[in-house]
């Protein structure tokens, strides 16, 4: 089953409890994801596109990224401190822009935590 770059922010966002809401620009060119921070005016969030969102949304969901040749796998660290195990939810392939290969690779872990995975 492909799934789309929507339906993976919609399912990381719904993993770390984020509210997010979908927004045509003025300018048109296709909705873009919101999230509003407490008071804050909302932001575009996109974790597939912005270095900032993907790393919050690691911490947030305790994902770290490993590096393993041509592969990075997204790694979910689970239980307690004594006793942590490793689950890995996500590999994507560096290619040509290993940090596009990172972010994804979180977002579809983060996915995965929602109960659906890509």
């Amino acid at each position: 089953m492909t799934t789309t770059d929507r339906e993976l922010l919609e399912r990381a966002a719904k993993a770390a409890g984020i509210a997010l809401t979908w927004h045509e620009p003025s300018c048109g060119g296709g909705e873009l994801p919101y999230v509003s921070w407490g008071s804050y005016t909302p932001a575009v969030w996109n974790p597939l596109h912005d270095d900032g969102d993907a790393l919050r949304l690691a911490v947030k969901l305790r994902i770290e990224p490993h590096f393993v040749s041509d592969l990075v796998h997204a790694v979910v660290l689970q239980g307690s401190d004594l006793g942590e195990w490793e689950t890995v939810l996500s590999d994507c392939q560096l290619g040509d822009d290993p940090y596009a290969a990172t972010r994804r690779a979180i977002v579809r872990a983060a996915a995965a935590m929602a109960g659906e995975g890509e």
